[in-house]
């Protein structure tokens, strides 16, 4: 059984999680995520990527913890790879089709974009700490970024956990919407995301990142420098042209 599948459609690559019962993330299933992961970013074809998991009760369930061995090479590398997600080149989906704990929250919260089930009795959460240990793959910071210090500080030491309308409400998800739903809303969105100018939203994302990691007077940098690149593209005189002549304009990434 691949941990990892990949599925490729109008742009899109969809990422499932297939490491049952609970998409749990073992070191096989974290080097099969960081080769899909690289060979997505070289795909000139993919513009969107979409993560979820398999089944319908957990997107992920973080650690496994059956992999204890390998956790000193576990560990590292979802801290490198989730923070290679958030400064992907291409927009990131999660489509969190059930439970998110832990990593596996860690791994949402690195992407660009949340989508979440509202299924009866789901929840999310960083509940590290009922195990005596903290969220150690970026949690306490990116979900200090979303939800602002009082609610991560709240959630993340007394490991509360949430459901779909109350991470909606804190800002903690990007929408919500049926189980049933998910996939196809996730892939409405990311096709709209596909059609954007890809070298744009490239500069975009490496502009926001670069602020986030590096600071404010860098990433003003590498937005003038982005501003430079998109002026030399095919994209940009199609938007140009397409706006005069009062019509959709059609982007091909160069």
């Amino acid at each position: 059984m691949d941990p990892i599948l990949v599925d490729k459609k109008k742009h899109v690559a969809i990422v499932t999680i297939n490491h049952p019962p609970a998409n749990t993330w073992n070191l096989g299933t974290m080097e099969a995520f960081e080769k899909a992961v690289d060979d997505l970013e070289a795909d000139q074809a993919v513009r969107v990527v979409i993560i979820t998991g398999a089944g319908d009760t957990y997107f992920s369930a973080g650690f496994d913890v059956k992999d204890a061995a390998n956790g000193p090479i576990i560990s590292p590398k979802g801290r490198r790879l989730w923070t290679k997600i958030e400064r992907f080149s291409k927009p990131v989906i999660a489509a969190i089709n059930g439970y998110a704990m832990g990593g596996g929250l860690e791994l949402a919260l690195a992407c660009h974009f949340r989508i979440m089930a509202n299924a009866p009795d789901t929840v999310i959460g960083l509940t590290e700490l009922n195990l005596g240990i903290i969220p150690g793959w970026g949690g306490t910071q990116r979900l200090t970024q979303l939800v602002g210090k009082d609610r991560a500080l709240d959630m993340i030491l007394f490991s509360k956990t949430v459901n779909a309308t109350e991470a909606l409400d804190m800002g903690l998800v990007s929408r919500v919407t049926s189980s049933e739903r998910l996939m196809e809303e996730a892939m409405d969105f990311a096709v709209k995301l596909a059609q954007r100018p890809p070298i744009a939203v490239g500069c975009v994302l490496k502009a926001v990142s670069t602020g986030i990691y590096e600071g404010l007077e860098k990433g003003l940098k590498v937005e003038e420098e982005g501003a430079g690149v998109v002026r030399a593209t095919e994209d940009c005189k199609e938007g140009f042209t397409a706006f005069v002549e009062k019509r959709p304009p059609v982007f091909k990434g160069c």
